[in-house]
């Protein structure tokens, strides 16, 4: 199992947020453990579509930033992680609530990771697969 090295608390991470996307569309982080992180996004007017659902970017802003922010803490200080690619297919509908992102490593190297982004509404239910391959380069 893959731990992060970057020891941090949900209220570090939570605080690390600033006034971008992820603040705008109310995603915020809910657990951290040893090799994910986890987070929940309301489903209402800055996240829907036209037709009143679940918007497919905003789950795809959902992943890449859960898996953005778990290759964060997976880096050593000097390295910054970039997303490369990112996949979605989504599963099922949603039109209210809240629905909740876990980003789990399925692969972390020296120059790439990926990371595997699953969705789910407040049953439980699959809403969303992803997959983020993220470029680890040196920071600025």
């Amino acid at each position: 199992m893959t731990k992060f090295i970057k020891q941090v608390t949900l209220e570090q991470i939570n605080a690390h947020r600033r006034e971008d996307m992820t603040t705008h569309l109310g995603i915020e982080f809910t657990e951290v453990g040893e090799n994910f992180l986890a987070a929940r996004m309301p489903v209402d007017d800055r996240t829907r579509q036209p037709m009143g659902l679940l918007h497919g970017g905003a789950s795809v802003v959902l992943a890449e930033t859960l898996g953005s922010m778990a290759g964060f803490l997976m880096l050593p200080e000097g390295k910054a992680c970039v997303g490369l690619e990112i996949n979605a297919n989504h599963i099922r509908s949603v039109r209210e609530g809240y629905v909740y992102g876990k980003a789990t490593p399925l692969h972390i190297g020296k120059n790439t990771h990926v990371w595997d982004i699953k969705i789910h509404d407040e049953h439980h239910r699959l809403v969303c697969v992803s997959r983020l391959t993220l470029a680890v380069i040196h920071a600025e």
